[in-house]
């Protein structure tokens, strides 16, 4: 009998939108094989150029962690089911002994927080702890806002924030912290006017500043409870490193599309995030929320959930997600929980780590630094906006190519142009014009990552006059065309 393979919403184009594929096998090399085999486009996500599993990539059996078990060796039979957990970024002891002297409530504060207060696993006890307690929120986005209006709304007595950004109208979707109002206006700013508007016995501390290795370990270590709210991989790298190398408990939360991932990370004996994916992803192979797009309540799911452990953490109520991976499917309404082990090769807190202060993580995750700006960089690979509407008007021979969603095709396009989805592109290179008298190709999608992509695709199969168009669709409407919608 095949097992069933659950496939994850970004690895879902490759496998024809299927969440679960029945694949012949009888060992999870096997399966992963034959799974490649039938999808194949699914291989270069799954596997480097040398075979071996991604380390960004996490195999489960049954909801147990296989990574230290050869994949040749494990067996899976009938009933068995094999999920698929690439990086997307036992209860604790409560760190209130650490506190500072638990100050009293008011009677405001009694009325107030009256249904923790009637709460024996909360308490006039607990509530003081929250009180005292400093909760500090990486990122005031799409996880930062549920996690901060409900950590203000119990009582969290120090409230920080991190974010460097202004809101924009493209927030509101899932940002509740903003409205249209704030569009424009700096995000701490608008945050910090509605926390306290909430809850004005919450003192919030703005931090308007890019989280950096300078400034990490700085920041961080005022606060007793981190939640992780960011949006990148180096963000997400560094924060768990500066957690570990601090001991402060990292509340995590990761969402794409119809996906979320929540745990915490860093506790005395517990996993980290490099635990669970020891490299990230190349730049570029997993998409942002910006280009693949997330349901609006999903981060309200998943921010929820940062914000039910950080109080957990502090009132030493329960049992935190430490040692487990939540995993949410909003498509399905499903959550499911997988165990996590501490890495004891881990190398930042392993047995013997090798990383003991903040590294690079730019260059970690593989991003480049720009260059001067008098040194051209990828000139034979890209092309401004600026260019292609002067060769458009001078009636040039220019084939445009759109490689992204039919969704985003409908939104905005450039007149003229051709879609061909990424995902697609590799089984439709008959429809590209091709030969001597072939008009010069420009790709874009969004942004300029997916095209990039597609430009490198292609000059792999022969099309030597191919260039990526710099910044996407939506530096083609900030520059040349308004009239266009931005999205």
């Amino acid at each position: 009998m095949p097992v069933r393979v659950f496939i994850p919403t970004p690895l879902r184009p490759f496998t024809a939108q299927s969440a679960v594929v029945e694949v012949e096998g009888a060992s999870v090399a096997e399966i992963l094989r034959n799974l490649t085999a039938k999808h194949g486009d699914l291989r270069p996500h799954l596997f480097a150029d040398d075979s071996r599993l991604r380390s960004f990539v996490n195999i489960y059996v049954n909801d147990e962690d296989i990574r230290y078990l050869s994949q040749d060796q494990t067996p899976v039979g009938p009933g068995d089911t094999v999920s698929i957990v690439p990086s997307v970024a036992g209860g604790t002891d409560s760190p209130a002994a650490t506190m500072p002297e638990r100050p009293g409530l008011s009677h405001d504060e009694v009325r107030r927080y009256s249904r923790h207060l009637i709460m024996p696993e909360v308490g006039v006890e607990g509530q003081r702890r929250l009180k005292a307690a400093r909760v500090l929120c990486v990122g005031a986005g799409g996880l930062g806002s549920p996690a901060s209006l409900y950590l203000a709304a119990a009582g969290v007595g120090t409230l920080g924030l991190v974010d460097f950004d202004t809101v924009d109208f493209s927030n509101l979707q899932r940002q509740i912290l903003y409205s249209t109002a704030d569009v424009g206006r700096p995000k701490l700013a608008a945050a910090a006017a509605r926390l306290t508007a909430l809850n004005p016995h919450v003192h919030v501390i703005r931090h308007e500043t890019p989280l950096t290795s300078v400034n990490a370990l700085e920041i961080l270590a005022g606060y007793d409870v981190i939640v992780d709210g960011a949006d990148n991989f180096p963000t997400r790298y560094l924060v768990n490193d500066a957690c570990v190398l601090l001991g402060k408990p990292n509340a995590y939360g990761s969402i794409f599309r119809f996906d979320g991932q929540a745990s915490v990370f860093a506790t005395a004996g517990g996993p980290c995030y490099r635990c669970l994916y020891p490299e990230p992803p190349p730049p570029g192979l997993v998409p942002s929320c910006a280009e693949g797009g997330v349901l609006g309540v999903l981060p309200g799911i998943v921010g929820t959930i940062q914000a039910t452990e950080a109080i957990k953490i502090i009132l030493g109520a329960g049992e935190t997600l430490a040692g487990r991976l939540l995993l949410f499917d909003a498509l399905s309404m499903t959550f499911r929980t997988l165990q996590l082990r501490r890495d004891p090769d881990c190398p930042i807190c392993g047995d013997r780590p090798t990383i003991t202060a903040l590294i690079d993580y730019d260059q970690f995750c593989g991003i480049a630094t720009p260059a001067p700006a008098s040194t051209p960089v990828g000139v034979e690979d890209e092309m401004t906006v600026d260019e292609l509407k002067a060769r458009l008007d001078r009636g040039d021979s220019v084939w445009i190519l759109d490689v992204r969603e039919p969704r985003e095709f409908e939104i905005c396009r450039l007149a003229g142009s051709t879609l061909i989805p990424l995902g697609e592109l590799a089984h439709r290179l008959a429809e590209i014009p091709d030969g001597p008298n072939a008009p010069d190709i420009v790709v874009h999608c969004k942004m300029g990552a997916r095209s990039a992509k597609a430009v490198a695709l292609l000059r792999d199969r022969g099309y030597a006059r191919v260039r990526n168009l710099q910044g996407g669709i939506l530096a083609w409407i900030e520059r040349i065309d308004r009239s266009l919608p931005k999205y």
